[in-house]
């Protein structure tokens, strides 16, 4: 049963960049409220709350599965790290009097 978990962990576990971050963000804000005041309007149009809440389940669903698997497209501008072992050490730092390496 642990080998399925971990196969789907794997799978299912991404990491993405910044600027997916910020894209996955606007596109659930975006799509949050429009469904929400698509589903307010039509609601209010009908009169029937049952339609309402189905039509803001529906937009909250489709903008789950948008935005949290972690598709390619949030992963295209990565960040470039620095290698290990090129920062400055303790660059000169001073704390208490101590300097720190």
């Amino acid at each position: 049963m642990d080998g399925i978990l971990t196969t789907i962990q794997d799978t299912l576990e991404g990491q993405i960049d910044f600027e997916g971050q910020k894209s996955a963000e606007y596109i659930t804000t975006i799509l949050l409220a429009g469904t929400g005041l698509l589903a307010f309007v039509l609601g209010y149009v009908q009169q029937d709350i049952r339609l309402t809440l189905w039509l803001g389940l529906g937009g909250t669903a489709v903008a789950f599965f948008m935005v949290v698997p972690p598709w390619p497209a949030y992963k295209e501008v990565p960040e470039k790290w620095l290698p290990v072992g090129t920062g400055i050490s303790g660059a000169g730092i001073e704390v208490d009097g101590k300097k720190i390496n």
